[in-house]
């Protein structure tokens, strides 16, 4: 993965090819969307934008039986033809997510096979920044099985804005100015546990190598800041990270779950997911940020 991958992907043609792919995808079966409703709750300065789920029936089923298939079970390899959105590299490919929540939800998967738990490449990077210089969202990546990771194919993800038509951007943005920075780290007053913040600048007159080079030294930089250990084998620990065309942002990440309730990447940006009106209760009772604390490492032992 040294080498720098041709890109493949044409110019300021994506956002209408996820559009035409979906109605494909669901025409055709192939895309199960995931029926959710949702409201926002707020917690200190954030309106967490918390979805339920009315009907995790296609999910569960679909889990049951890549359990049953086991490890060797790897839906990218095959992937399903009628999920393929496009070509981003040579290494890269763009697909609908089959099990979507938020609307035209994108997976930035490689063509062959990488640990989810492996660091991040510039050939990732490039990929990612090809896509969010077309379509305006949330890039996130979910580094292993505690930071929210399902599959061990690697890969990254991309929710385009507005999640819902309430937020212009994620439901942390409004804080995000709230950063106090030192030596070029921020951090959020009302996240009391471990993160770090960097600005990135991705914008469409930008060269995409040099934006990705970029990107990929604030990634390393933040891995060095937050202490977060390598071991022989190359893998991390786990992590999530949140890219925008504006900030970046890790968390080091300490359990995958709050009692039942899991977190991945987006629930540091605000958005969370709830599986029942139980878990809906729990999530006001505690309240979003004291989960979210929780989930990730104390101030106190770093």
């Amino acid at each position: 993965m040294n080498k720098i991958a041709n890109i493949l992907l044409p110019s300021n043609r994506l956002l209408q090819k996820i559009k035409e792919q979906t109605e494909y995808a669901l025409n055709c079966g192939a895309l199960k969307s995931i029926p959710t409703e949702y409201e926002l709750i707020r917690d200190k300065e954030i309106d967490f934008l918390v979805r339920i789920v009315t009907n995790l029936g296609r999910k569960d089923k679909a889990k049951k039986k890549q359990k049953k298939l086991g490890k060797a079970f790897n839906p990218f390899l095959p992937y399903e033809k009628a999920l393929f959105v496009a070509d981003i590299l040579d290494t890269h490919v763009c697909l609908l997510n089959k099990f979507n929540v938020v609307d035209y939800h994108l997976l930035i998967i490689t063509r062959d096979f990488e640990e989810q738990e492996t660091l991040l490449t510039l050939n990732d990077f490039v990929a990612l920044c090809a896509c969010l210089l077309q379509v305006d969202g949330l890039g996130f990546y979910n580094n292993g099985e505690i930071a929210g990771a399902s599959q061990r194919h690697k890969h990254l993800q991309l929710v385009p804005f507005p999640l819902v038509p309430e937020l212009s951007k994620t439901p942390i943005d409004n804080i995000i100015e709230t950063a106090k920075y030192q030596d070029n780290i921020g951090q959020l007053p009302c996240f009391n546990f471990v993160h770090g913040i960097v600005n990135i600048q991705l914008q469409d007159n930008n060269n995409i190598l040099e934006l990705a080079q970029q990107t990929l030294e604030s990634y390393h930089y933040l891995l060095k800041c937050l202490k977060i250990s390598i071991n022989q084998k190359g893998k991390p620990e786990p992590y999530n990270l949140l890219v925008t065309r504006e900030w970046m942002m890790m968390i080091p990440r300490s359990q995958p779950k709050y009692e039942s309730i899991s977190i991945n990447s987006l629930g540091f940006a605000g958005a969370l997911l709830v599986k029942n009106e139980q878990q809906m209760e729990l999530l006001r009772e505690v309240k979003p940020l004291t989960i979210l604390e929780k989930v990730a490492n104390s101030l106190m032992n770093n």
